[in-house]
């Protein structure tokens, strides 16, 4: 494709992260895109999970309804109003307008999701351009699924290579096949969550049956043996938290030399978006048994 269109084509994203160091190798830029065809019960990232841009409010950050009140004032349908002196969102009149987070002046209502171009997200990229050179750092894809928004996110990986950028991507795998094929085309490194093997576990927990990415999995494995390939399992209690489920995800996943895996413990960082969004955390109270990971951690080596 050309340059051009590829430098071109607009997105969704909703965080550009600089400095991670978790994401691949070196010093990275992650670049979160909207939209995830998976609704896991524990995601960090709630605010990922649509396409389309939204809105979240923050109480903390708010100045309050008596000393401010602007964001009530310039909501055009009356989904933000003031009662008993506090703000009271109804969403279900939200016309995604954003008109309050534009009034909003202390970020206490706050859009999560902008529209921009392969080209405006990697200048960003590039401004630390000598970190990545001196750590093999550089650029991570991330979401949600940043392969929701295929288009953009291919475009993006094809025009980075052509800019020299080290690339990586973190997925959950679940799409067409065609889609991981032409990312690994130009990925350094892929990094892909093998959940569990149970198909019926994975589908209560996740809201999808795991075969496609499983055969996805199988598939990349066998067409790119010099791909370096990172295999993460998140561990979530009453999931995948027992030493069977460890035990069959690490005899699925082949002993190559470009392959690794590797475990994620569960944590709850990600809960207060939950309530920014007016949604409900499923996974309240969940927690994984003291000494648990460093069994599991065993068993994965």
């Amino acid at each position: 494709m050309n340059t051009m269109i590829d430098a071109n084509v607009s997105g969704i994203v909703f965080n550009v992260q600089k400095f991670s160091v978790h994401d691949g190798q070196g010093i990275r830029t992650l670049v979160f895109l909207k939209g995830c065809p998976l609704r896991c019960k524990w995601c960090s990232n709630p605010e990922s999970q649509r396409l389309q841009p939204e809105m979240a409010f923050n109480a903390t950050r708010c100045l309050t309804a008596e000393v401010c009140g602007r964001c009530a004032r310039a909501c055009p349908t009356g989904a933000i109003t003031v009662q008993d002196g506090m703000l009271r969102i109804d969403r279900s009149l939200c016309k995604s307008c954003f008109s309050c987070a534009a009034a909003c002046p202390s970020g206490a209502q706050n859009l999560y999701g902008e529209t921009m171009t392969v080209d405006k997200v990697l200048n960003r990229v590039e401004e630390d351009g000598v970190f990545y050179s001196r750590s093999g750092g550089g650029l991570t894809l991330s979401g949600g699924e940043a392969l929701t928004q295929h288009d953009f996110a291919l475009a993006m990986l094809r025009e980075a290579r052509r800019r020299h950028i080290n690339t990586a991507i973190e997925t959950c795998g679940y799409y067409p096949y065609e889609y991981l094929q032409e990312a690994a085309r130009n990925l350094n490194m892929l990094i892909m969550d093998i959940k569990c093997m149970d198909g019926d576990k994975h589908k209560e927990f996740t809201g999808v049956d795991n075969a496609l990415i499983l055969e996805n999995f199988r598939r990349v494995c066998d067409e790119f043996p010099d791909l370096k390939i990172l295999a993460r399992t998140p561990v979530i209690p009453g999931f995948n938290d027992t030493e069977d489920d460890i035990r069959a995800i690490r005899k699925f996943i082949p002993r190559r030399d470009n392959i690794s895996y590797e475990l994620l413990a569960y944590h709850r960082m990600g809960q207060p978006k939950y309530e920014y969004l007016g949604r409900r955390y499923a996974m309240e109270g969940a927690a994984l048994a003291d000494g648990l990971m460093e069994r599991l951690r065993d068993i994965a080596r």
